[in-house]
């Protein structure tokens, strides 16, 4: 009977992490397109290094504007349906591209990277809690590093996708080609050039239709969470008395800050380095946080704790930033070392670096949620609605790293803005996760 009993227990929580693994993948294909995407519409667009970076801004401000509006839409009609109405959200943004696309119009590329980032937002809040609740608290990391791994598996994937399917021939779209070009010619070639991205979306807008419909008609069950949802306001609070899920906020806005500017910063500044594969550098970053994902799904909680992998994170995140900051970037010795005998083309040794923090981000997002999430009951959902809104970081962290560089400040010091970040990690891993209520 007992066989029986875990038999049944582990198939009920195998078939919602199948589901929710390939929802976890869409997250990253959309997502982590960001990398590949700022170059080229830094070309396409004509912009400077601030304003690549609007395109990081609002698709993650969106999770902030969004965020708790999206939680009391998951209350009213429940997760599931709420997983629905995410994709169709994001087909949606997916279809705007095309005509921002024909009409070469960088505002109507970022009203529907927003839409995007909406959809990703009600999506996220919906999907994050299944991980969290479907199994034991102290292995959700554990769970969490699982979808780690698809969603930059992901990542991994679609700037090579992009690289392959947008980004050849762009000899033709140098600073020098085209100001070889009359001012007609130039702007018909890059209007060429942005038209580039309609079959993509296209396809994107497809893929998510029919995984609407794949929601729709599959058995996910309904997450068990306790539930009087009906006062938002009530609810929020509440949550004013958990320091930890205040704090837990807050460090998961530095952290998604840090994890964005090492995963769509790399395509720039290997741009700048003037490296020719600048399109698949984000596969890099993603590449070790799938390696980092691993290490937590092997020794979480077997051999370390949740709280002792966010405060490893923090201290390996510190020293690749030192290694960013302070590194040579014409060297290459770090790179041939690491990636040479495993066949993959060196490197300069910051970029390299950059893309360590991959690893050093693996695990804090599967460390933070359990951590903040713990005992709230009730609370649950209101509560990650706060922590989902912390990916705003992602939206205003690269934008003031882009301010700095357009300011003269030099690359590889702008880089000096992650310090912070991970030593908030650190603190919240060693004290702010036990801060409870009063």
């Amino acid at each position: 009977m007992e066989n029986i009993m875990k038999t049944t227990k582990t198939s009920s929580t195998l078939l919602p992490m199948v589901l929710i693994g390939i929802l976890f993948f869409v997250f990253g294909f959309v997502t982590w397109l960001n990398g590949a995407l700022i170059p080229f519409l830094k070309i396409a667009c004509e912009l400077n290094e601030l304003q690549a970076y609007m395109v990081t801004f609002v698709f993650y401000i969106a999770y902030f504007v969004m965020a708790l509006p999206m939680s009391g839409l998951l209350s009213r009609f429940g997760y599931r349906a709420g997983l629905q109405i995410g994709l169709g959200v994001m087909a949606l943004g997916a279809l705007l591209f095309i005509p921002a696309a024909f009409s070469h119009t960088f505002g109507l590329f970022l009203l529907a990277l927003f839409v995007l980032g909406t959809g990703l937002t009600i999506l996220q809040t919906a999907a994050n809690p299944y991980i969290v609740v479907i199994g034991p608290s102290e292995s959700a990391a554990m769970r969490i590093s699982c979808m780690g791994v698809v969603n930059k598996g992901a990542g991994i994937l679609v700037p090579l996708i992009f690289s392959a399917w947008v980004l050849t021939g762009m000899d033709a779209y140098t600073e020098t080609a085209l100001a070889a070009l009359s001012e007609a010619d130039k702007a018909e070639a890059l209007l060429a050039l942005s038209a580039r991205l309609v079959e993509p979306y296209l396809a994107m807008a497809a893929v998510l239709i029919a995984l609407l419909f794949y929601v729709r008609f599959s058995p996910l069950p309904e997450p068990n969470i306790s539930a009087d949802e009906s006062s938002q306001q009530s609810h929020w609070r509440e949550l004013l008395k958990y320091p930890q899920v205040m704090l837990g906020a807050l460090t998961l806005f530095l952290y998604v800050g840090a994890e964005v500017i090492a995963g769509d910063s790399i395509g720039l500044y290997g741009q700048h380095l003037g490296l020719s594969n600048f399109g698949v550098l984000t596969s890099y970053t993603m590449a070790f946080m799938v390696l980092g994902y691993l290490v937590g799904i092997a020794t979480i909680p077997r051999f370390i704790s949740q709280k002792t992998a966010l405060a490893g994170s923090a201290i390996a995140g510190l020293v690749f930033t030192l290694g960013i900051m302070f590194g040579d970037e014409q060297g290459t010795t770090l790179a041939a070392w690491l990636l040479q005998p495993f066949g993959i083309a060196a490197v300069p040794d910051t970029v390299l670096c950059l893309a360590l923090l991959g690893f050093a981000n693996a695990l804090v997002w599967p460390a933070v949620w359990p951590l903040a999430l713990q005992g709230l009951g009730r609370l649950t959902a209101t509560a990650s609605a706060l922590l989902i809104m912390g990916i705003a970081g992602g939206a205003l962290l690269p934008l003031a790293y882009g301010a700095l560089v357009q300011s003269g400040l030099s690359h590889q010091l702008g880089y000096g803005l992650l310090l912070p970040c991970y030593g908030m990690i650190f603190f919240y891993a060693v004290k702010g996760h036990r801060l409870r209520q009063a």
